[in-house]
């Protein structure tokens, strides 16, 4: 099961008290050298309530364990 199945799995909206939930994913740029190349390194995903649409949103790179010098491979190498 992948960290978006988990989410979704676990989740109860703190809004209507409804569980159930649709994972989606979104990605951001930081700040300073990547904010002026528009480099999208910020990853993270979304868990909205099927029910009221509440969002909740969970950085990807920490979940998944990710440190920063991966980012940057990933982004070099295409990963």
């Amino acid at each position: 099961m992948d960290i978006e199945e988990q989410l979704v799995a676990k989740f109860n909206c703190p809004k209507c008290k409804h569980s159930g939930g649709k994972a989606d994913s979104i990605a951001a740029t930081g700040t300073g050298f990547s904010k002026f190349l528009d480099i999208q390194n910020r990853r993270f995903i979304t868990i909205s309530c099927t029910h009221c649409g509440y969002t909740e949103m969970y950085n990807k790179n920490m979940l998944e364990g990710k440190s920063g010098i991966s980012d940057i491979f990933d982004f070099i190498f295409g990963g």
